[in-house]
């Protein structure tokens, strides 16, 4: 007989721009009953004329904070959020440090459901992400032909920065509705080309939400893997377009997973993972590589991307286990296999790729004592010859891919 779980003692409220109105009377009498409440800089005002209550502010600074939160563990606590907490919000992060069955969360609409009701966007045909304290270079990766995306913001600068990506990345005449306090007294919308946000003056407020309706561009980068090699920065080292897609589909990507990328070069293997929505750290040595891995990262929509410098094994102290790995680059460091097989997770994917002799054999090695496929490519591109055409062999690529077994 299971034994009764004591009630949650952490209570998260999202509420509307209209403030406590939008609750309702359970969901009021919680922040009534709450010893503590958690307040943003925003929502500070809505416990005015409330009993006096102990309130801490997340604009105190977020860690400062939650080590308070923590340290109230079960004692009847309150966050205030706006809309959905777990949607992009404090909900999703409070859940990092407490057990579900410690928490009671109550949901309003989030802004992309009100944002999707204005415009009559159906939900689940929309790109739904979050620039509120992100880069916002996060929105490049969404930027395809005729995409819809719904976009929370920081603040009003935000609405600018986006329109200059927009048409840096040749998507030029697209539309922002720009949505000003949704659910709210002072709510107001607009609809606008990049244009009309670049080239006007606009009194925007700090709290909206931004639509955008992308038009059908010539050129762009598509989500799948294989993106043109002039699509990065890089000195040479590269893992070329052809080899890199065959070098993704032994990867096998998928949501949320970690790659590590050993020897990055230039980034464009944990780049091209983390626009299919997985996690990616990439190791380099090279200080001029490490930036160019950096600025591809952001040019291509995935700033988060961990660039760690340092030489493998030495430089994966730390880092949190794989669900894949990938070398390229440091396969003949001494330690670097092992140190990366000894951190991948059980049933995680290893990839490593050769061009010289000596690392084919080090390849075959493997392959003999641990399985797995070995497939050697070479790829030949039609180049001038005088007034006709030729094919120009690039180096072949031995790829040796293998997936641990289940402990």
């Amino acid at each position: 007989m299971s034994e009764e779980k004591p009630e949650p003692w952490l209570t998260i409220i999202g509420i509307g721009d209209n403030g406590l109105s939008s609750l309702s009377p359970s969901a009021l009498s919680l922040i009534w009953q709450a010893d503590t409440i958690v307040v943003s800089e925003r929502l500070d005002t809505v416990l005015e004329g409330m009993p006096p209550k102990t309130v801490l502010n997340w604009a105190e600074g977020f860690h400062d904070v939650l080590e308070k939160v923590i340290a109230l563990r079960g004692r009847p606590t309150t966050v205030l959020a706006t809309g959905d907490p777990m949607h992009f919000g404090i909900g999703a992060t409070l859940r990092r440090h407490f057990e579900a069955d410690e928490m009671r969360i109550i949901p309003s609409p989030s802004a992309f459901s009100l944002a999707a009701s204005r415009l009559g966007w159906p939900l689940q045909d929309v790109d739904q992400i979050s620039l509120h304290g992100r880069s916002v270079e996060t929105l490049v990766r969404y930027l395809q032909p005729t995409a819809r995306i719904i976009a929370l913001t920081s603040d009003a600068s935000t609405i600018r920065e986006a329109a200059e990506l927009i048409q840096a990345h040749g998507f030029s005449g697209s539309h922002i509705h720009v949505l000003e306090h949704m659910g709210g007294e002072a709510e107001r919308s607009g609809q606008y080309t990049v244009e009309d946000i670049l080239e006007g003056e606009h009194d925007f407020s700090d709290f909206n939400t931004i639509g955008i309706r992308c038009i059908r561009a010539p050129h762009f980068h598509p989500l799948i893997a294989g993106l043109d090699d002039d699509a990065f920065e890089h000195d040479g080292q590269l893992t070329k377009k052809e080899v890199r897609a065959v070098t993704l589909s032994h990867l096998r990507p998928y949501r949320n997973a970690l790659l590590w990328d050993i020897g990055a070069g230039c980034g464009s293997i944990a780049i091209e993972w983390m626009r299919t929505g997985g996690r990616a750290v990439a190791v380099e040595a090279e200080s001029p590589r490490v930036e160019m891995i950096r600025n591809n990262a952001a040019r291509l929509g995935v700033p988060a991307l961990q660039v760690v410098e340092g030489r493998a094994p030495a430089a994966l102290d730390g880092l949190k286990r794989p669900d894949a790995v990938f070398i390229g680059g440091g396969m003949s460091g001494e330690g670097v296999f092992e140190a990366c097989w000894e951190a991948l997770k059980p049933g995680g994917r290893m990839v490593a790729n050769a061009v010289t002799v000596e690392g084919e054999m080090a390849l075959a090695s493997l392959h003999a004592q641990l399985g797995g496929d070995l497939v050697r490519i070479a790829v030949s591109r039609a180049e001038p010859v005088g007034r006709f055409s030729g094919w120009k062999p690039l180096m072949p690529v031995t790829i040796w891919s293998v997936e641990k077994g289940w402990e």
